[in-house]
């Protein structure tokens, strides 16, 4: 026997019946619609409620917040471990959603495909064909890579390295050709015109640290498969106040078309154990691709059933198209409409007629309906009704914060983590440097020898790695954590490291032969005599020059830097001439 879902009442006969529609109607998917503040959001609140009480598997994808904050107020205690809540806003702590992690392989097709009819509907003003071409082959390509996210979709368009590694794992050949014959010929500026829209637009979604740890995350957390087939209560918190409109529809988009793919994954279960999920859109204009019209006409025999809610049909028409709204009245099974505007009510007027006209259409008051309902699989003739109060499903019980937190342990990480993670991948954190040197057979190096010397400062006796060639300065420890510090440190013996690193190298020339006389900048033989090896000496301090006025220095003669030239005398050179002419003659 079918269960029913009561959401309102009507006077029949002069009694009021409080009536409901039957899981197996359910599968025909329900259309409401209405103005805002009217009741739509109350109807499907207490329609879920009853979903959850029941112990059935449902979804409920919010782009406002309060219709999924309501429903977590009054989770009964024995559904908590059920409740899978995905909140964009929850900075600390996000849930892990890749899109591109498909399940199945001959899934992938259809992966790019909805992707790219989620784009061109929120990126339509600035859609192109060479947008589209370019973004495709990007997805396509990520989609053979193991790990890949929509992350890459930027690095792969400007990273040489990481695009030949994605293009590695390519099956596809007219994938892996526009990558290897036709990208890579490119020229640069053609190639920085043609990406730059796909930067700026999927630059501005990834740019936000919120999706960023979402989407970026290489594992999803939440298993749509396993929530479906569990009944599980999947919460979809994508409020555009919190996430911004255009991140919203994208997440919010992303998410339907993954639970389409889930629904059709289940053509392996036989039809008869498959589980009825009920998927709960409100605003769901947001979310209507072109796609989302495949699941109102296909999912049903998936047991994927549709409960969708929106203000006015102008929402479902797009300039190019209106698939979405054709899909929407040729396959609903049943259809509420709560009070619409004249616009709309012309255009459902041939629904509800001749029971219901123009002028009662716009004319209704809050939470009062009409509507044509499924019945044991046939539509009924429209009637009126008045939806249920909203505080007529289920009771406060007070166990948001153990909700959320129960669901945070299991479906979530923590944002140091998946912030680390993804920093690594970007190659924005250096790899781990080796704390062993080691040469090519895979053995460690020796220690490198230390050399014995003076510090430059103290004079006292340290070592240091390298060999002293007398120009490199040396500190010891004291010294030199005063010169980080930024304290003055003056070179009082340097001349005495100087002498001791250059006195090898003459003994060595010594023994060839060769002998080196006293330079300018030599110590005297008598200074010499009077220092003992191995003891610092302390060089004298060199005396300042007088200062002078800048009018007593212009009065200077100019010092010359340049060689005076050698002066040759012309009579001693024609003597020498006119001897050797004489001589030949």
């Amino acid at each position: 026997m079918d269960e029913i879902n009561l959401f309102a009442k009507t006077n029949f006969r002069g009694q009021e019946k409080t009536f409901g529609i039957k899981t197996h109607d359910r599968r025909q998917h329900m259309y409401v619609i209405g103005k805002t503040g009217v009741g739509k959001t109350a109807l499907l609140k207490n329609m879920a409620l009853q979903d959850i009480e029941a112990g059935r598997g449902i979804g409920i994808v919010d782009p406002h917040g309060e219709f999924v904050e309501e429903v977590l107020e009054k989770i009964p205690s024995h559904r908590i471990n059920d409740v899978v809540y995905f909140n964009p806003a929850d900075a600390e702590y996000p849930v892990g959603f890749n899109i591109l992690q498909a399940p199945d392989p001959k899934y992938k097709h259809l992966v790019a495909s909805d992707l790219m009819g989620v784009f061109t509907k929120i990126w339509a003003n600035v859609w192109s064909a060479r947008m589209e071409y370019i973004l495709n082959n990007c997805v396509l390509a990520l989609l053979d890579t193991p790990g890949a996210t929509l992350l890459g979709i930027l690095r792969i368009l400007v990273d040489k390295d990481y695009r030949q590694k994605v293009v590695d794992n390519v099956r596809d050949p007219v994938v892996r050709a526009f990558w290897v014959n036709e990208y890579a010929s490119w020229r640069d500026q053609f190639r920085n015109e043609a990406i730059a829209p796909i930067q700026n637009k999927v630059g501005q979604f990834l740019s936000t640290y919120l999706i960023r740890n979402i989407v970026g995350q290489s594992k999803s957390t939440i298993n749509i498969p396993e929530i479906m087939n569990t009944n599980k209560i999947l919460l979809v918190n994508v409020s555009k106040g919190r996430v911004g409109e255009d991140n919203s529809a994208l997440l919010g988009a992303m998410l339907i078309t993954k639970i389409q793919l889930a629904a059709m994954e289940r053509v392996r279960i036989p039809e008869e154990e498959r589980k009825d999920f009920y998927l709960y859109v409100d605003e769901f204009q947001n979310f209507a691709t072109e796609s989302f019209a495949g699941i109102l006409s296909e999912a049903r025999k998936y047991r994927l059933n549709l409960i969708i809610a929106h203000q006015y049909v102008g929402q479902l028409v797009t300039e190019t198209t209106t698939k979405v709204r054709d899909a929407v009245f040729g396959n609903v099974g049943t259809l509420i409409t709560f009070r619409i505007g004249a616009a709309d009510a012309e255009f459902l007027e041939k629904e509800f007629t001749p029971e219901f006209v123009i002028q009662d259409l716009v004319n209704l008051e809050n939470y009062n309906i009409y509507l044509r309902l499924m019945i044991d699989g046939v539509t009924s003739r429209p009637f009126s009704a008045t939806t249920l109060p909203p505080t007529a499903i289920g009771k406060i019980t007070g166990q948001r914060d153990k909700i959320i937190k129960t669901s945070r342990e299991r479906h979530a990480n923590s944002r140091e983590e998946v912030e680390a993670k993804i920093a690594k991948w970007s190659g924005m954190v250096p790899k781990e440097e080796k704390r062993f040197a080691k040469s090519e057979e895979g053995k460690r190096r020796p220690p490198l020898a230390r050399h014995k010397t003076i510090c430059w400062a103290c004079g006292q006796e340290t070592d240091v790695s390298f060999k002293p060639d007398g120009r490199r300065p040396i500190y010891c420890q004291k010294c030199l954590e005063k010169l980080r510090k930024g304290q003055e440190v003056p070179l009082r013996f340097k001349q005495i490291t100087e002498r001791s690193v250059n006195e090898p190298e003459r003994s060595e020339l010594k023994e060839l032969g060769i002998e080196f006389g006293g330079d300018s900048g030599s110590r005297t033989s008598d200074e010499d005599k009077t220092k003992k090896p191995g003891v610092a000496v302390e060089e004298k301090k060199r005396e300042p020059s007088p200062a002078i006025s800048l009018k007593d220095a212009l009065k200077k003669e100019p010092v010359p830097f340049r060689r005076k030239r050698k002066e040759v005398n012309l009579k001693d050179l024609r003597k020498t001439i006119e001897e050797a002419i004489n001589k030949k003659e």
